[in-house]
């Protein structure tokens, strides 16, 4: 079986498909699988909406560096992350020293259809929500592109052949996997 010599960060907009992608590519690679939203509920022994609420978006991407960082530093793992933790510099710098960036890219059409009926989201608590997602994307899309690699997020596509489109992709980059 292939080793994973780095961690791989999954990045990109909510409804990507970043967790369900990652468990699988996880699964594929033999390797654990960690979402750093997880990692934040657990530090701060509440939810990242009661974060928000309680503390605002800049204590909370604080604490997701943080997190962030320290996941970095452990053994190779799959890692699915916020949509806005690669906007941070600090953060896209520690990634490509310590891992490597995969942004599952999507179109508008398709994130929405993931997101829409979802409460657990925090910056879509608007007036419209559907608008707020495009203009989130537009605002990201040249940030995310800064990922080492990119693999398209397709409607249709089970998880299991998304998991291993970006598998493919991976074994692209000697030195993030060893055959």
């Amino acid at each position: 079986m292939a080793r994973l010599k780095k961690t791989v960060v999954l990045v990109g907009m909510m409804g990507a498909g970043k967790t369900a992608v990652g468990t699988q590519l996880a699964r594929q690679l033999g390797v654990p699988f960690v979402d750093s939203d997880d990692e934040i509920e657990k530090a701060a022994a509440r939810s990242i909406p009661e974060i928000f609420a309680d503390h605002g978006e800049a204590f909370f991407r604080q604490k997701e560096s943080q997190v962030l960082s320290r996941l970095l530093l452990g053994a190779p793992c799959v890692l699915s992350t916020g949509g806005g933790a690669f906007l941070a510099e600090a953060n896209r710098r520690a990634i490509a020293d310590h891992g490597v960036s995969v942004w599952l890219r999507a179109e508008l059409d398709l994130l929405w259809q993931r997101v829409r009926h979802k409460s657990s989201r925090p910056l879509l608590r608007t007036a419209n929500p559907r608008q707020t997602l495009a203009d989130l994307l537009a605002a990201r899309e040249d940030i995310y592109a800064m990922a080492a690699i990119t693999v398209d997020s397709l409607p249709g596509v089970p998880v299991d052949q998304m998991a291993a489109r970006v598998r493919d992709a991976l074994f692209r980059h000697p030195h993030v996997m060893e055959p």
